[in-house]
């Protein structure tokens, strides 16, 4: 059989993972979303955003608490007098993505590049804390 239960629980623990890192989505606040994949790497996060045609001055990338946004704009073609569009799929305008980091996130260690319209911007975890013994006074 398909072993529905133990699938369903796979699937629901891949679904929790990156409901962690939670993806939050305005949904009338921008005019178009960029594509981004998330990988998870031991000490760190990577985020990348397909940004083509997009001035990197134009770019935003911004921390709020525990929510890291990604905003910006593509400009418009400038129309030129002698020709008309026929067919458009490249959108343009503002854009807007958000992402809940979890709390195992160093903030303050966040960078970000933009490389041939790739904008990476890697999150680094917190160091984990070694567990650590702690000496019993006795006092008499």
């Amino acid at each position: 059989m398909w072993g529905l239960p133990r699938d369903a629980r796979a699937f629901r623990q891949v679904f929790d993972r990156f409901a962690e890192f939670g993806d939050s989505q305005p949904k009338d606040a921008a005019a178009w979303s960029p594509r981004v994949d998330v990988r998870e790497e031991a000490e760190r996060f990577v985020i990348r955003a397909d940004l083509p045609g997009v001035d990197p001055a134009a770019i935003e990338v911004s921390m709020d608490r525990n929510v890291l946004s990604i905003s910006g704009e593509r400009a418009a073609e400038a129309a030129d007098a002698s020709s008309h569009g026929v067919h458009a799929e490249r959108p343009h305008g503002a854009f807007l993505r958000r992402f809940t980091l979890p709390d195992s996130v160093d903030a303050e260690r966040i960078t970000a590049s933009n490389r041939h319209g790739v904008l990476e911007i890697v999150v680094p975890k917190k160091a984990e804390r070694a567990p650590r013994r702690i000496a019993i006074e006795t006092t008499h």
